[in-house]
């Protein structure tokens, strides 16, 4: 049975990735490695930590020696590599802590995962690194081959990331694969990110805030879908490639708003307040999975106007977990969980 390590496990891709392996009893054993920074949570796995094929390790992915201690204790055999800061936002604001992540942290585990001979590694990336689609061109999506120009220190720590992968697979021959997907939704989410603050906001009664004029456009991708495209490309992908992922679901901003106050029977001009656009803000992604449709066999499983529905109720059904995280008190999870170990 093949070990495979699991950047960020404790995320929000990372934990469906995950629970999603585990749930359906895919014959791997899974290292959760995550340094449990504000968006990393413990719990999110909580349910799962007493599976005898995964294993919690608390570890930073710049630090070379923990990742090798790792390593060699559960003797790794492939990566998914999810860990990231990747909040647009919180780059803005400081783009320290994306650079030392993204870029500096992939570049330690490429040389750990080098240095032992890693069978497969595929690095989780975005859309965003493309940078911006023409309002007036429909038509026009990303490809793979569209050149990168992200427009944010997010963006651009993530497309060094994708750089520096590159450069080992044509300078080593390292067994890596890239995949690039459009914004995700659905359980465990950030509670920071657009779809749970609107959901959690509106549950709390409050206002959501609405970037601009709201007709920035984006390809919505449910997380169960893109966590199945990422564990195809790590089975079949052929190594050195790009695969983008998307959803199939363009929307604008607004539109999105007006699907999520419907179906929480909210008015929108009690509940939508219009805010200052993000600098630099993109307006429009789209993605064109047709390769990984193509070489691959996947494709999205998920209906929006559902999924939308599902995911809005799984935050009504899972109030503790969000409010813990809005209040602070998940900070706290590990210590009490793991305090005298």
């Amino acid at each position: 049975m093949r070990t495979i390590l699991v950047t960020g496990a404790a995320g929000f891709i990372g934990t469906n990735f995950v629970r999603m392996l585990l749930d359906r009893n895919e014959p791997v054993r899974l290292v959760a490695y995550d340094q449990l920074t504000y968006a990393g949570n413990l719990a999110n796995i909580a349910d799962r930590i007493d599976n005898k094929r995964l294993f919690f390790v608390r570890g930073d992915i710049c630090d070379a020696e923990r990742l090798e201690a790792a390593w060699d204790e559960h003797h790794v055999d492939q990566v998914v590599h999810f860990a990231a800061e990747s909040h647009v936002d919180r780059s803005i604001m400081g783009s320290g802590p994306f650079v030392r992540a993204n870029v500096v942290g992939t570049q330690v585990l490429l040389d750990v995962a080098r240095k032992k001979n890693v069978g497969r590694f595929v690095n989780v990336s975005t859309d965003e690194v493309y940078g911006t689609l023409p309002e007036d061109r429909p038509d026009e999506k990303f490809v793979e081959q569209t050149p990168l120009a992200p427009n944010s220190p997010y963006s651009a720590s993530k497309a060094a990331a994708d750089c520096l992968v590159r450069a080992y697979v044509h300078t080593f021959s390292f067994p890596a694969l890239i995949t690039r997907c459009s914004n995700n939704y659905g359980p465990y989410q950030f509670p920071e990110k657009l779809i749970p603050l609107f959901v959690t906001n509106l549950i709390e009664g409050k206002k959501v805030p609405l970037y601009g004029d709201g007709l920035n456009v984006r390809d919505w991708l449910h997380v169960e879908d893109h966590c199945q495209a990422i564990w195809t490309v790590l089975e079949r992908g052929r190594i050195g490639e790009v695969y983008n992922v998307g959803g199939n679901n363009e929307l604008t901003n607004r539109r999105l708003t007006e699907l999520i106050l419907s179906t929480m029977k909210c008015d929108w001009d009690q509940y939508v307040q219009y805010v200052k656009d993000r600098p630099g803000h993109d307006r429009r992604y789209a993605i064109d999975a047709g390769k990984i449709e193509r070489e691959l066999g996947w494709k999205p499983r998920h209906k929006f106007e559902e999924a939308i529905g599902a995911t809005i109720q799984w935050y009504r059904d899972n109030q503790a977990w969000w409010r813990a995280i809005k209040s602070g008190e998940y900070l706290k999870y590990y210590e009490r969980q793991y305090a005298g170990r």
